[in-house]
């Protein structure tokens, strides 16, 4: 096999694929990538554990078909750090590959074709979501899942399609996220009748981001017995089932928290991280006293110190002292802040008058002028973060304030201090 592909298509590629890649596996060949021809313009490479499994296309000028496997990792490094605009591979009898950029000559160790494992048959997949649903479904789902191994049930998410929504459940017996989405015939033309429940493990859903965060269109996606697929431009991700009943996680969402602080994510976000530097090494517990028009942050430690801060809050009611882990408080706050506070679309510059800035209700509007497009930034007010809860023996609920296109819920269990 011999072929030609560009440097930085050939990187993109291998980034996609080799993040399933075991660095080190009982298995040898897995430790390597699967490189075939496609026609005379294109390759196709495969990677995979077993349990998911990647497989892109690109395009290539093929000089001579075939396949060979080589060495994942190795060859990820290397496309990094090419600087000719050109790659160029062949393959030697004896499964060796030699590549070639500019003035630079490369051999890397290879194995047979015959030893990489068939990837399971993709049959069809009927349903389609936007790629920015499955990410942001996966980005405020993601941290809540336990990285316990023995804990097989709860080490992926709960993703269901029925009555017209999506929804992700994760939990890892400590606190539980949840997130939900009415589908439409706009969003999601051929999943509002659809039926899925189905448990995705940990490690698809993040690949299932890298190999989605810059694409525009859909996802379509379909399962069989034991696989869920997940396809768009070019890439396929392919997953096996996770085994198991799922925690009946409705019993979890509270349904009587009569109580609710509403405050600034930035200054709770600041708070908890400095607070939480003397927080007990041993149970991370930080103390949340609520009162009127303010929260009141406290950690201690016999041997670190202690240490208390004020976040200024919305909310009128009894005094009320909650314990948490310190870490379920940050790793949430961590996940909302992350989000864009500014959305961005490229209009014609026929559509605008000129470029400048105006205000809209809830926030601002700057257009600057690229060429013939004008990009538009739309800048939202401060996220605002709704704190509800009971007492301190009930668990929590946290949301964004305000939130209308997603149903997102974060519930976390109490700490005893």
């Amino acid at each position: 096999m011999e072929f030609i592909i560009k440097q930085n298509a050939l990187k993109e590629v291998l980034g996609f694929v080799q993040g399933v890649v075991e660095r080190k596996s009982t298995i040898p060949v897995l430790s390597n990538i699967l490189i075939e021809s496609l026609g005379e313009n294109a390759i196709r490479i495969v990677g995979t554990d077993l349990d998911v499994t990647i497989r892109c296309d690109a395009e290539a000028e093929i000089k001579k078909p075939g396949a060979m496997c080589i060495q994942a990792r190795k060859l990820f490094d290397l496309s990094r750090l090419l600087q000719s605009e050109n790659v160029t591979f062949k393959k030697e009898e004896n499964e060796w590959v030699n590549v070639t950029c500019g003035r630079g000559k490369f051999r890397l160790a290879g194995v047979s074709r015959e030893q990489f494992p068939e990837i399971p048959i993709f049959k069809s997949a009927p349903l389609r979501l936007p790629a920015e649903i499955f990410n942001y479904f996966i980005q405020h789902t993601s941290f809540a899942i336990t990285n316990e191994q023995s804990r097989f049930t709860l080490s992926g998410a709960k993703f269901m399609l029925s009555d017209g929504k999506a929804r992700m459940v994760t939990t890892d017996g400590h606190r539980l996220a949840y997130i939900e989405k009415t589908l439409s015939s706009t969003n999601s033309p051929d999943s509002q009748d659809a039926k899925m429940d189905a448990l995705i493990p940990k490690k698809a859903l993040l690949e299932l981001v890298k190999i989605s965060r810059d694409a525009d269109g859909d996802v379509s996606f379909g399962e069989d017995q034991n696989h869920i697929y997940f396809e768009l431009e070019g890439r396929l991700l392919i997953t096996r089932k996770l085994s198991g009943n799922f925690p009946n996680y409705e019993m979890v969402l509270p349904k009587d928290n009569d109580k609710t602080a509403v405050f600034d994510l930035e200054e709770m976000k600041g708070a908890v991280r400095r607070v939480s530097l003397m927080a007990d090494e041993r149970n991370r517990s930080i103390r949340l006293t609520v009162r009127e028009g303010e929260i009141e942050l406290t950690a201690q430690s016999s041997e670190e110190g202690e240490g208390n801060e004020f976040v200024a809050a919305d909310y009128t009611g009894e005094e009320t002292q909650l314990g948490f882990n310190w870490q379920y408080l940050q790793e949430f706050l961590n996940v909302v802040s992350g989000e864009q506070s500014a959305s961005e679309r490229s209009i014609s510059v026929s559509e605008t008058d000129a470029a400048g800035s105006g205000s809209t209700e809830g926030g601002t509007v700057t257009k600057e002028t690229d060429g013939d497009k004008v990009r538009v930034k739309e800048s939202g007010s401060p996220t605002r973060i709704s704190f509800e809860f009971k007492d301190a023996n009930a668990a929590t609920q946290i949301r964004i304030a305000g939130d209308a296109a997603y149903d997102y819920k974060y519930i976390v269990m109490p700490l005893r201090i």
